[in-house]
């Protein structure tokens, strides 16, 4: 499951150097996550990592990018070529 940032986010720039994948980025109005590189940290850390820092709580599972923890794994061990 990829995560998504909702219209609630305040632009506040704590997440983006969080993501040990490089999935977020500044959007027209707000971050955005890329479900191709998001692997909600798994293979990095136990929780993402976006999610712990958020101040507002604006970040949530992506009902568009539902994949299971194995997926998960297998994305990260994809992206960071192990």
């Amino acid at each position: 499951m990829a995560l998504l940032i909702t219209d609630e986010c305040i632009n506040c720039d704590v997440c983006e150097p969080e993501c040990p994948n490089g999935a977020i980025s500044q959007g027209d109005e707000i971050y955005i996550i890329d479900p191709a590189l998001c692997t909600e940290c798994v293979g990095h850390y136990d929780e993402p990592q976006c999610i712990s820092v958020c101040p507002v709580d604006c970040i949530i599972v992506n009902p568009e990018h539902t994949e299971s923890k194995e997926q998960l794994q297998a994305k990260y061990e994809k992206l960071s070529g192990k």
